[in-house]
């Protein structure tokens, strides 16, 4: 989920009191525990916050604290009178619970305890979980929860809901917007490139347009994100750090995707040899997997391959900080000499993982190469290829036109992403402005997960 709707999501699941505790999901530093602090202390008297990795690196307090009763002891030390208030009176915010994987399982045995009202977050949940030998079942809800995508970026500039509904109206009904909107919309998109969604460095973009102030901010998390892969050992550390730093330059490459052999000095040709790495990478949230299908069928899943695999940065702020650095002309101004393609393909990845269910894939095929990205179309129970084009070539794409000629790939729709105002539909095609990706939704039900 997004932010706006991560904030309205959490303030009606506590203010109806649900007695499963709700954790929310996502990678560092992108205002989970600000809106969680924010929403809890508007509708409880009393608030406890415990960081767990602030604990784990001093002093181990909650280490130790394996039952139910422990647990309380230890909460009581550092929380004093606040306990002595009611579950109605009392919320209990476990931060980064990731810290102590055993927590996760003593979830369900303070669920049942019923005693305070908790929440929690995290930002390894998916490894976490992994790696958890007692799922807490029945007991929690997870969301998982992103930076602000383009859309929240219109917002933080001054667009009113309405006016990012007019937008969207637009994009359901096929028309394109004036030629100056058109512009306005191109400008604020070229910014968001450059800015990307983390809140610190949106926040730092609107009190002070400073690019050198936003990259400084990029610098620090992604130095985060590489610490973060210190928590495995020796030798997964120094491989998932190598892979996180490479995603930079895979974008420079052609086909885009992980080649192995670059990930240590050895000839290895299969996924297999580093899938604890990848999921990490996936599970921390700090990059974007997607999986290759050479043969589509709906369900993408049935058809995955295991060996082909691209991996985008989770933040495209942080993508043309390591590309561009402070040379804001590069993107801004359509500069021939700059290929802004990898770019393009990254902000689309963010948008359509945050607004679609389900894992993204795409589409390989050696004779006629690759559509950027492949979503499961659950209305029609087809498949839904999504073009991404950063240049005036956007009516050209040989791959896409082979898998639409492909019987076996059943589509009822295709969209291609470009610079150009123009709408216009092509058989299944429908060419579409690049600053319409936020409104490309997956159709399948909202999916809560339930542990």
């Amino acid at each position: 989920m997004l932010k706006r709707k991560i904030r309205s999501y959490i303030h009606e699941h506590l203010a109806s009191r649900n007695s499963k505790i709700l954790v929310i999901d996502g990678a560092r530093q992108i205002g989970k525990s600000y809106i969680i602090r924010d929403v809890a202390t508007s509708l409880f008297q009393n608030y406890v916050e415990i960081n767990f990795a602030e604990d784990k690196n001093g002093p181990r307090l909650f280490e130790a604290a394996t039952t139910k009763e422990e647990f309380y002891f230890r909460l009581s030390t550092v929380a004093g009178e606040k306990l002595r208030a009611t579950k109605d009176d009392t919320i209990i915010f476990l931060d980064e619970i990731q810290a102590y994987p055993h927590l996760l399982t003593l979830l369900k045995f303070l669920k049942e305890d019923g005693r305070y009202t908790f929440i929690a977050s995290g930002s390894l949940l998916g490894v976490t979980l992994r790696q958890t030998t007692s799922v807490p079942a029945g007991s929690v809800i997870i969301k998982h929860m992103y930076q602000l995508d383009f859309e929240e970026f219109l917002w933080a500039n001054g667009f009113t809901e309405e006016a990012v509904s007019v937008l969207e109206q637009k994009f359901l009904q096929r028309e394109p917007l004036d030629e100056s909107m058109h512009r306005r919309m191109m400008d604020l998109f070229k910014k968001y490139l450059l800015v990307g969604g983390l809140p610190d460095a949106v926040n730092e973009y609107l009190s002070s347009r400073n690019i050198v102030a936003v990259r400084d901010i990029h610098e620090a998390i992604h130095t985060l994100y590489g610490i973060d892969a210190s928590q495995y050992d020796e030798e997964h550390k120094l491989k998932i750090t190598r892979i996180y730093n490479m995603i930079p330059s895979l974008m420079g490459n052609k086909k885009k995707r992980v080649v192995y052999r670059d990930i240590e000095d050895k000839k290895s040709k299969r996924n297999d040899d580093y899938q604890d790495e990848f999921d990490y990478i996936a599970g921390a949230g700090i990059a974007i997997e997607v999986k290759a299908v050479s043969s589509p069928a709906f369900p993408l899943k049935e058809s995955e391959g295991k060996n082909l695999l691209k991996f985008y940065m989770n933040d495209v702020g942080l993508l043309t900080n390591e590309l561009y650095k402070y040379n804001i002309d590069a993107v801004m101004n359509d500069r021939l000499s700059v290929n802004l393609g990898s770019v393009y393909e990254s902000v689309v990845a963010s948008e359509l993982r945050a607004h679609c269910s389900g894992p993204l894939y795409y589409y390989d095929n050696k004779a006629h190469g690759e559509v950027e990205f492949l979503l499961d179309d659950y209305d029609n129970a087809a498949i839904l290829p999504v073009e991404v084009k950063s240049g005036k070539d956007y009516s050209i794409h040989r791959a896409l036109n082979a898998f639409l000629a492909n019987p076996d790939c059943h589509v009822h729709d295709a969209y291609v992403l470009s610079n150009e105002r123009i709408i216009k539909k092509d058989r299944f095609i429908t060419y579409l402005p690049i600053y319409f990706a936020p409104f490309i939704r997956s159709n399948h039900p909202d999916v809560v997960t339930l542990y």
